[in-house]
This record gives C-alpha cells, structure tokens and sequence, in this order.
C-alpha cells in the first residue's frame, strides 16, 4: 500500500494509478460500510419493537434505513455509476452476506422473528463488522492523503509541471 512504498520514487504515472486504484477500492469500501450501518440500523428496530413487544410496522423504518444507507447522504460526495453494480461482488460485501446468514439476518429480513439473545448477537457481529471497515477506510483515506501529498510537493517544488500532469492524465 501507499504507506509501504517510497512515494519519492514513484513517477508521475505510478503515484496517480495508486492514488486511483485505492479511490476505485474505496468505493467498495464506502458501499459495504453503508449497507452494514443500514443493517445495523435494522436490527435495531427490531430489538425498539421486540423490548416494547408491539406489532408495530417496520416498513417505515425500512424505507428511512434504506434511503439513508443505502443511496449515501444528502452531502454524498458522488451519484452512484452505472458501473457500480459491482460493488455488490466485492470481497467484503460477500462477507459482510456469509456474517449475516450466520448469525440470523436473513431470518429477520425474511419476516421471522430472532430472539433477543440473537438481535443482541447479530447487533455485535455487524457493530464489529462496520468497525473493521471503518478502520479500513480511515487507513485508505491516510494513505491517499500521502499520495495527494506527494503530488502536491511535486507541483510545489517544481518537478511537476500543470501541463505534464495534464498530458499524463490523457493518456
């Protein structure tokens, strides 16, 4: 990764198709995160209405997760792609899938009722879940603060010129 490799040593060309490469995975990254949060939200729910033992509808609350999580902030820094379908295939989201099967969300999102025992240990697998990825992107974000900031000394310290960069990305 970013913080392993000697940055002053990479060429233009390289130290670009890193920092793209780590942006391209963060959108994986950043995809997983929102769905295990909305998951997370989810279960929640259903622990407020199982501890209050009502028969209360649930599909309000699936409609603010789901628009919440899933389609980003209001202050999302991108609209989704056409090519993000694939985002879905990525490792983490296949985990994030086989954790959940294993631990009885999708009994839960298929209308069974869970214990609370079993809410209780859903809700700490995915808390652990979105911690490890959140982890994973505050370390991603660091290094491709380096590679931005390497880029920037460049152009600061004149080994980079606007039009080198410029015909370097049009390649």
């Amino acid at each position: 990764m970013a913080s392993e490799l000697d940055l002053q040593a990479l060429s233009l060309d390289e130290l670009r198709a890193e920092r793209n490469r780590l942006q391209h995975e963060d959108d994986a990254v950043s995809y997983v995160r929102r769905i295990a949060q909305a998951r997370l939200d989810l279960v929640a729910a259903e622990l407020r209405q199982s501890g209050d033992n009502s028969n209360e509808d649930l599909s309000g609350e699936l409609q603010r997760v789901l628009s919440q999580h899933l389609t980003g902030p209001p202050s999302a820094s991108r609209a989704p792609r056409a090519d993000d379908d694939h985002l879905a295939n990525d490792a983490r989201a296949v985990q994030l899938d086989q954790l959940c099967a294993e631990h009885g969300f999708n009994r839960l999102s298929s209308g069974e009722e869970l214990t609370q025992a079993e809410l209780t240990s859903l809700t700490n697998v995915l808390t652990n879940f979105e911690r490890e990825i959140s982890t994973d992107r505050r370390e991603r974000f660091e290094q491709i603060d380096a590679l931005g900031a390497e880029l920037v000394r460049r152009f600061r310290d004149g080994e980079v010129h606007v039009d080198e960069f410029l015909d370097s990305e049009n390649n």
